[in-house]
């Protein structure tokens, strides 16, 4: 949609009385007037009259008239009656007076004239009603829908604020974990996790970040993760993409990473593991991360985590073309995430 300039109330009036204007010139041109140097001269002077009337009326009279203060309104339409016939009529008497207002029809009665106006006057009501009806419902939509991109907005930092703490007390706890046991690999995982907060910091504030910055990100959360465990845990994490560049949403596919960790792997006894794909071909991307579990599928009840929750939801606020597929198998589980990534609203 269009977007309607920002008017003030008067400068709509401004702009459709030549408007107005040029629609009646043209009927008189249509119609083959040979007058034509007097007949503008003299609807110029009719105009300015209708539209300093309808101004008054639909901005400021016709939004106090109601049933309620019937009595009020109703002499407001009596006022407003006469201005439109009779008020019209003395106006132009005053341009005649002063040499503005040409006669050219010297055999018509003052009642036609007055019927003539009167007529004139409904028809620049319906114009002026009807062009600022239409104004006033585009930018109507307008405020709408800056209000709805507002809410989403306020909406997705208010998730971002769920998700980023939600992930760093996780992140913290595992250093903790390290810390508790006095590892050597404590110091690494600090400096890991000060990467993940410099890029929380300085880059999440953005719409956009390019995919290859992400994947920094995931494979440091994945390195930090992997220092909690033996060599049993065996991680595959991979990726095909056709442009490193390509934009998407920060953190947006982290928190299957970090589900796969902490309601996956950390139950998982025998030959844990977690595989990681992404692939991004024509602007359609695939996230797969498949992890073990410590439970059969038949008790393998898929319970939405606060990152899973969030991520749904900033999806159906971010895209309107993508899919987020959850597989729990025997003692495995399997998430699919596609995007049409040229959906971005």
């Amino acid at each position: 949609m269009k977007k309607v300039p920002r008017l003030k109330k008067y400068e709509l009036y401004l702009w459709l009385a030549p408007a107005f204007l040029a629609l009646n010139l043209l009927r008189d041109i249509v119609e083959g007037s040979s007058d034509l140097p007097y007949r503008t001269v003299n609807e110029i002077w009719l105009a300015c009259y209708v539209t300093v009337i309808n101004y008054r009326f639909f901005e400021h009279s016709l939004p106090g008239m109601s049933l309620k203060r019937f009595l009020r309104s109703f002499l407001l339409a009596v006022l407003y009656f006469f201005a439109y016939s009779l008020g019209f009529f003395l106006w132009r008497q005053l341009g005649v007076t002063l040499h503005i207002f040409t006669v050219l029809n010297k055999t018509m009665s003052i009642d036609d004239r007055i019927g003539a106006l009167v007529g004139y006057s409904i028809s620049a009501i319906l114009f002026f009603g009807i062009i600022r009806h239409v104004v006033n419902h585009i930018k109507l939509k307008q405020s709408a829908q800056e209000l709805r991109i507002a809410s989403q907005q306020a909406e997705l930092n208010y998730l971002k604020s769920q998700t980023n703490p939600h992930f760093l007390f996780n992140t913290l706890n595992n250093i903790y974990s390290l810390a508790r046991d006095k590892s050597d690999l404590a110091p690494e995982s600090i400096l890991r996790l000060s990467k993940i907060l410099r890029y929380m910091l300085y880059e999440t504030s953005a719409p956009y970040t390019a995919i290859e910055q992400d994947l920094k990100i995931i494979d440091d959360y994945i390195a930090l993760e992997k220092l909690r465990y033996d060599e049993s845990l065996h991680i595959n994490f991979s990726h095909d993409l056709e442009d490193r560049k390509q934009g998407i949403t920060p953190l947006l596919l982290i928190p299957l990473v970090e589900n796969a960790f902490k309601h996956g792997v950390s139950e998982t006894r025998d030959r844990p593991f977690v595989n990681v794909f992404l692939t991004v071909k024509n602007r359609l991307l695939v996230f797969t991360v498949e992890n073990s579990t410590g439970e059969p599928v038949e008790s393998n009840i898929v319970k939405e985590s606060i990152g899973l929750s969030n991520l749904r939801r900033q999806l159906e606020l971010l895209y309107t073309d993508y899919s987020l597929e959850i597989q729990p198998g025997n003692y495995t589980f399997k998430a699919i995430l596609k995007i049409n990534l040229a959906s971005h609203v």
